[in-house]
Formats: C-alpha cells, structure tokens, sequence
C-alpha cells in the first residue's frame, strides 16, 4: 500500500505515525470526560465507545482523497467515539453536554437524522467534529492534543444495532443483493424506527404521570391517585407514617431507625388497597390500635430503638385482626414482608395471641 501512495499522502502517514500517541491519548481521556459530565447531567447512556483510526484504513483513505488534506490536522475522523443512547431524546441531551464541554466545528458537522432516504434508518446518527479546548484539559507531554479536531457519533441503541446488522448483510460492500432483500431490509428499519420513537414517547408519558402523582400527592388528592410503585414511593416522600412512628418511639423515648418502606407496596395491594386514599383512611382509622399494639409490645422491655417499618406493620395488623383476617392474614402479611418462614406461623400466632385483649379488638 505504501508504494502505492503520493509522497504527500506518505509525508501525512508519517504525520499519523508521529501523532499516534497523541490519538492514543485523546481516546482514553475523551470517553472518560464524557461519561462524568453525562453522569452530573443525569444522562443515562449505554455506552461510550472510541477508536483509533489503524495506519491500514488511513492509508485506504488517502489513495482515495489524500490531495484534500494540507496536514494531519485536517483530518477529522482518526479520533472517533462514538455515544450510544437508550432513547432518541438523550441524543440532543448529550449533544448539549458536547456543546458545553467541547468546540464544535460546525461547518463539518452533520446531522444524519434529517435524512429522509427509506434506507436511512441505521445512519441517522448526529455527528460533531470537535476539538478539546484547554480550558478543558490539556497534557504538556501532548501539546497537540488541543489541536486535533475528533468525531463523535450519536445514535441510539436501535439504530446501533441496525447498522451493524445492515453492515453484516453485505449491504454497500460492493455486493449486489437482491431486490427483494433490500426491500425486507428497509421494511424491518421502518419497524425499528417506530419502536425507536415508541419507546421515547412511552419514556414521556411515564414522567408526565410521574410528575402529576406528585402533584396530587402533595395536594392531599389522594383518592384520585392509583396505587402503584410511582404513586407509592411519592407518597412515602411526605412521611404518611412518621408521626405514629414518633408516637410509637415515645414510649421508650426511643430513637427511630429509618429503613426503606417500599416493600410494603406489595402487602398494601395483597390487603385489597387501591389507592393511596385507602392507606391514608388505614392511617386515619388505625392508628390508635397500631399504638395499643407497640404499648403491649414495648411496655415490659428497655428497649431503645425502634424501626420505622414498626408503624405501618402495626397498621397492618390492626387492620387485619379488626376486620377478620385472624392467624391466616398476620401469615400473609409476615411472608410477605419477610419472606415465606416457619417461624411466620409462630409469630403470627404470637401476635394473634398478645392483641387479642387490646381495648380495639373489644369494640
């Protein structure tokens, strides 16, 4: 190949060679950049990927244009990373952190996404030519760093993997493919790009509920809001069982360990409750019991420290015993709190036993 080339070409991969540890060094710094800025920017992504250009492909570009290159720094791709997101959205969000982080060479860069072709789907990537300011960072055994313009390439997940199954088929090798291959292709990208735009507006309308149960959370409208793993953990967010937690630890003058309450959820829905109004009236309507109970429980022992899972499951016992639930229901709500258990039966008898002469279970 080297034979081949104009000694212009042969003074540019002399160039390349010199510069290669700077390339090098530009394709660990950049990536790793990146991924804090994406992190401090809330950007979930799947992954961030980066690679050298070999001598062999800079060599197969420079037969092809080599004239239109005056030196190394003019070519713009030997750096190349490239982002790949879960959801079309995130693509214009990390283009922003880009914009932030880097200089953009915005006479070469391009967004494929406004392509209309029917094939277009698997290259419809956003692509920066960019350069790293000093301001951002710079390397004094690496002066050039600054200077070398580099490609990122943004896309999501599905049009990832379309790409790459599209570059298996063969398709623009150079081999001829039957029509009717080519037409199965671009109906399955059309597929793929609706998935694509699904799941972005599926990502949109779950934060657009997200944020109208908080709303309704912190309204007190809780009859309206549905129970569920969203609602459930706004609604934890107010502390619903904080105050006869502190009534609770008061008998003690006890201190409160807070523990995670979600797996509550689950028991809340097994007990029949559908919306957060239901947990609410169990609050309302239960919680002179729940205190019976850990007065019974706490009375007799020094004990110091309670946890905060103590309310709600006092909550739930009271409720079960009140309305019939017996031995069999203080089993379910115990298995399904801790676990299937032999010793839940024990318990559950225990509690059965210990609250069957509490002033609520007379009334």
């Amino acid at each position: 190949m080297m034979q081949e080339l104009d000694p212009h070409a042969q003074e540019l991969l002399a160039q390349y060679r010199s510069f290669l540890p700077v390339f090098t060094r530009m394709a660990d710094v950049i990536p790793e950049r990146l991924k804090g800025f994406f992190a401090d920017a809330g950007i979930i992504v799947a992954a961030v990927e980066h690679r050298v250009k070999t001598e062999g492909s800079l060599a197969g570009k420079l037969m092809l244009k080599g004239g239109k290159y005056k030196d190394i720094f003019d070519i713009t791709d030997l750096v190349g990373i490239r982002v790949i997101t879960f959801y079309i959205d995130d693509v214009d969000k990390v283009a922003s952190v880009l914009e932030r982080l880097f200089e953009i060479d915005w006479a070469n860069s391009i967004d494929k996404r406004k392509a209309h072709e029917i094939d277009s789907f698997g290259y419809l990537s956003l692509h920066y030519i960019c350069r790293i300011p000093e301001s951002a960072y710079s390397d004094p055994e690496h002066q050039e760093l600054n200077k070398i313009r580099f490609e990122v390439q943004m896309r999501t997940v599905l049009q990832h993997a379309w790409a790459n199954m599209n570059h298996d088929t063969g398709y623009k090798s150079g081999v001829e493919i039957p029509k009717v291959y080519l037409r199965n292709l671009s109906r399955l990208a059309g597929m793929l790009e609706l998935v694509d735009d699904e799941f972005s507006r599926i990502r949109r309308e779950h934060t657009d509920y997200r944020r109208n149960v908080q709303k309704l959370v912190a309204s007190g409208n809780l009859e309206e809001v549905l129970l569920d793993g969203d609602s459930f953990k706004s609604y934890l967010n107010i502390g619903p069982f904080d105050r006869l937690s502190k009534r609770i630890a008061s008998i003690n003058q006890a201190e409160i360990q807070p523990v995670d309450l979600n797996n509550f959820l689950p028991l809340f829905k097994a007990m029949g409750f559908k919306t957060l109004g239901d947990i609410a009236s169990l609050v309302k309507d239960y919680s002179d019991a729940a205190y019976q109970i850990a007065c019974f429980q706490m009375g007799v022992t020094d004990l110091d420290i309670v946890s905060s899972s103590v309310a709600p499951q006092n909550l739930c016992t009271a409720y079960i015993l009140r309305n019939g639930g017996g031995r069999a229901g203080l089993k379910l709500m115990l298995d399904t709190l801790n676990g299937p258990s032999d010793s839940n039966e024990f318990m559950a008898d225990y509690l059965l036993e210990q609250s069957k002469d509490l002033p609520f279970m007379n009334k």
